[in-house]
């Protein structure tokens, strides 16, 4: 672990006069006493000092290529110069580098990041534990800088990164000889789309760095941050971050790119993007090998000048030396006139293997520039793995979700030279060009109230110049291996699935349950009760549904992959992919919560790579990361950046930091930092601009709603204040905990209320009124305040929302009594504002409470009236069969599955012994 002190952020008051959040949540569950609390602390024995790890994918992976992980630690436990022993299965001390990620009140250690190096001993189960000294790995990393690059040695490969020039990736060198080298950034664009008539302008743009910053500098684990725009001429565009990781010991290389469209829709059609390099060739033509990964464990193989099938027989030792990969006998040992005729052969330069669609990829050959190409095969699903090289060294590259991120191709040329080159495009040049224009004219909505005539028809919030993708993003991970020789077909294999699945370690759920990370509304799967045992079935079968609706609906591609749909068209047996707001969900209530939470009960792999295709979906293409709308996200719409609405309750941290903390994911740490100031945003791009009777702002800057934006807020803040210990976002939550709390009907006078951004003060805007929506509490607030409130609370805060979370599925007549007036809202979610109930009935401990809160969870979604199985269509009902469940929604999906987890944990001992009429 770094060694440093760390003065506790949540110790000093802000000078608004806000009371310190101290850390009361232990006490806060003793003092609650309720059998709900026992039951989870029985599920979650506490940690004895360690912890117990495992892979994700449950075996220890084939290639030990070095990894990354983060881990939870209750509060207390550890403290911020603490250091940790790995351990594997058989008690090996294993080499690890340390360091925190995310603090307690206290200053003890939240969340720590740990690496291991590559080629070190794995076992399927591991330990990490507080010891005095880590071990050191056998060959630590080295980083050199310079004023014009940097350079970095695994003890296996030597990297240099360029500080300026177009080739962030200079050239990698292994034993002395140079394997890669001019590793850049391309870009194609075309000024008008393919479909339309005309000449095209067609412009290819090459990577330009502005910066090479050393992230992480370690003996186990280093990072380099490239940034830079893509240019051509005097035009400079696609801003793009360039991440290289670096593992003691290992032959390989992770890249993570990241790209902003900043174009103009109507004019910048992007059609390929892709980073390239080049291979030195130094081995005769027969000993040069191409390989490129297939399905299920295949390979395609062969030689640049193929010596088998010829008319003549070079002789067995030959073939089978070329088919494996090794350098062919001396040409003394070849057969006569294959050796005296073999400049006869043909010697194959160029490849392609493109994956235009989820279901196909093809393959294809030719001699050199200026020929046909010659079709060579086909498949389905290409893993994007590839190789190029020979006996004497080559390079080995993937892409991760290759054919899940369709159109993608990987290309080889001149590899009958002496530099091949390759580029791996990570968006597909033979493709259509991008038309990321918006999907329709407006449809005459010229005015406010037509505009509204538009949501009232087809849910569809528009407005004129909003639907644009400028400022949209999308990341790619690659892997590059600097490879001695050609490796087995055995080993390419390894490679493609480490590429599509890279090894991930995490931790039991027992452990991150028992840490307390992510507040107290979560527990362990428990059937040992019957309507327990339902609760569980139904939701493992609403997330296989899901797992089984992206494979059988291809929610695949470039921009979609990660994101599910909205809302079903049972008459056209389709997702409402076309129809307004009803089509893309864009983290719509909240599943990206939904599964999170599901992953940390359960441990299921499948559940977390769902997720992880998730974050990187929402963080990236639903949320903007420059430009007019910088930090905000876009609502549910036929594209992900199509609806006018963009809010904060889209591009919240609430939904990406599960990821972070369990991965130290940078480019997903960046995503979160680059959202804090995004309240300043508020009054531009006012949240309720278009809804009627709204009350006016007064004097304030801006106005919000304390769940859709002031708790999205205080996620990003929170999220941050963990990390860094800024008091500037401490501050601004105490304030608005205090202000909320301070008001006449508390959350209920917040509906809406106005707001200072430099202070992050909440004011009253709505007098002695008493109000409620639906929404606000469904988009990460019951989760975030429940954080804050076992973090310490401002005066008046917890009583304020344990007055919301009671009142707000009660009876009118106990609104009245309570607030003098009912608050208004529509009981549309009853489901999922049980959990409030719950949560009001496991604080308060009372038992009518939590029985009222079963109530509206059984018999509000007609739980257990629904067969959980789905029903097949086919024939010319449908293009192809299908199983669906027309009764499933993700609103409803995500709002049920949160509602089933947190009353399990709150108040699981109090369930009804059947089912409610």
């Amino acid at each position: 672990m770094n060694r440093y002190t760390r003065r506790s952020f949540f110790k000093t008051a802000s000078a608004a006069g806000a009371v310190p959040l101290a850390g009361i949540g232990a006490a806060t569950a003793k003092a609650a006493g309720t059998a709900a609390v026992a039951a989870v602390a029985k599920s979650a024995p506490a940690l004895t000092g360690g912890a117990r790890l495992r892979w994700l994918e449950g075996a220890a992976p084939a290639l030990s290529t070095g990894t990354t992980w983060g881990l939870p630690w209750p509060k207390g436990q550890a403290r911020p110069e603490q250091v940790f022993a790995l351990k594997n299965g058989q008690g090996q001390a294993l080499p690890m580098q340390s360091w925190p990620l995310a603090f307690w009140p206290d200053g003890s250690l939240k969340w720590t990041a740990h690496a291991l190096p590559a080629g070190v001993p794995l076992g399927v189960q591991m330990s990490i534990e507080p010891a005095a000294a880590t071990t050191a790995p056998a060959s630590a990393l080295r980083v050199t800088e310079s004023r014009d690059a940097v350079t970095v040695d695994t003890g296996v490969l030597q990297c240099v990164i360029a500080r300026s020039g177009s080739q962030p990736i200079r050239s990698v060198h292994r034993d002395g000889r140079e394997i890669l080298r001019a590793g850049m950034l391309v870009a194609v664009a075309d000024d008008k789309p393919d479909a339309e008539s005309g000449p095209v302008t067609q412009t290819h743009f090459d990577s330009q760095i502005s910066s090479a910053t050393v992230e992480q500098n370690g003996p186990v684990r280093a990072v380099i941050k490239i940034e830079g725009v893509h240019r051509a001429g005097q035009r400079s565009w696609l801003p793009f971050v360039l991440r290289v990781y670096f593992h003691a010991g290992a032959e390989s290389l992770r890249v993570m790119h990241s790209f902003v469209y900043d174009g103009d829709e109507a004019k910048d059609f992007l059609r390929g993007i892709g980073l390239r390099f080049e291979v030195p060739m130094r081995d005769a033509l027969h000993d040069r090998h191409v390989r490129f990964a297939g399905e299920n464990g295949g390979l395609w193989a062969e030689g640049v000048r193929n010596l088998t099938g010829l008319r003549r027989d070079p002789g067995a030792a030959v073939r089978a030396a070329q088919f494996d990969g090794r350098a062919c006998p001396p040409l003394a040992e070849f057969g006569t006139q294959v050796r005296t005729l073999m400049h006869r052969i043909p010697a194959w330069g160029d490849y392609t293997l493109s994956q235009v669609a989820a279901d196909a990829f093809q393959i294809k050959k030719r001699t050199k520039a200026g020929h046909g190409w010659i079709n060579a095969a086909w498949g389905h699903r290409a893993p994007g793995t590839g190789y190029i090289g020979g006996a004497t060294g080559g390079v080995a590259f993937g892409l991760r979700d290759f054919w899940q991120r369709h159109p993608v191709q990987l290309d080889i040329r001149n590899s009958h030279t002496d530099a091949a080159q390759v580029t791996v495009w990570m968006r597909s040049p033979e493709a259509p060009a991008m038309d990321m224009r918006f999907y329709h004219d407006g449809l005459g909505m010229e005015t406010h109230a037509q505009e509204l005539e538009g949501l009232e028809m087809t849910y569809e919030d528009y407005e004129k110049g909003y639907g644009t993708p400028h400022g949209v993003a999308r990341s790619s991970e690659l892997m590059l291996w600097a490879l001695a020789a050609t490796p087995t077909r055995e080993r390419l294999v390894q490679m493609a699935a480490a590429v599509q699945t890279p090894p991930q370690l995490v931790a039991t759920p027992e452990h991150y349950l028992a840490s307390g990370v992510f507040g107290s509304l979560w527990s362990l799967p428990d059937r040992s009760h019957p309507m327990k045992a339902a609760i569980e079935d139904r939701l493992d079968f609403l997330f296989d549904f899901y797992k089984k609706e992206v494979e059988q609906r291809h929610w695949y591609g470039f921009w979609d992959y990660g994101d599910v749909r909205h809302t079903y068209d049972a008459d056209r047996h389709e997702w409402r992919y076309d129809v307004g707001g009803f089509a893309w969900d864009n983290s719509e209530l909240s599943p990206d919560l939904w599964l999170w939470y599901s992953f940390l009960r359960t441990g299921r792999a499948d559940i977390f790579r769902f997720a992880e295709a998730m974050v990187r979906h929402t963080s990236e293409v639903d949320t903007y990361h420059l430009g007019r709308f910088k930090g905000l996200g876009t609502r549910h719409n036929v594209q992900h950046w199509g609806c006018s609405a963009k809010q904060a309750r889209i591009s919240t941290a609430a939904y990406r930091r599960f990821y972070y903390f369990m991965t130290a994911d940078e480019r997903i740490g960046d995503i979160m930092q680059s959202l804090l100031d995004v309240d300043r945003q508020l009054d531009a791009v006012d949240p309720v601009r278009k809804l009627a009777k709204q009350p006016p702002k007064g004097p304030y800057p801006a106005r919000l709603s304390f769940g859709t934006d002031w708790a999205s807020l205080a996620a990003n803040w929170l999220t941050e204040w963990e990390r860094s210990g800024k008091p500037q976002y401490r501050d601004k939550i105490l304030r608005g905990m205090q202000d909320i709390g301070g008001m006449p009907k508390g959350f209920f006078s917040a509906e809406r209320a106005g707001y200072e951004p430099a202070t992050g003060h909440v004011y009253n805007i709505a007098g002695d009124k008493a109000e409620a929506s639906h929404l606000n509490a469904v988009f990460g607030a019951v989760e975030i305040f429940a954080e804050l409130i076992e973090l310490g609370v401002a005066p008046g805060f917890e009583k304020a929302w344990l007055q919301y979370c009671e009142l707000f599925n009660a009876s009118k007549d106990e609104q009245i009594r309570q607030l003098g007036m009912p608050h208004g809202a529509t009981n549309a979610l009853l489901v999922g504002h049980s959990r409030l109930t719950a949560y009001a009935a496991w604080k308060k401990q009372d038992p009518a409470l939590a029985q009222r809160a079963w109530r509206e969870f059984l018999a509000g979604d007609r739980f257990g009236s629904q067969p959980l199985r789905t029903q097949k269509v086919q024939g010319p009902l449908v293009l192809n069969p299908v199983e669906e469940a027309p009764w499933i929604s993700t609103n409803s999906t995500a709002q049920w599955g949160l509602a089933a987890i947190q009353n399990l944990a709150l108040i699981g001992d109090q369930l009804p012994a059947a089912i409610p009429r």
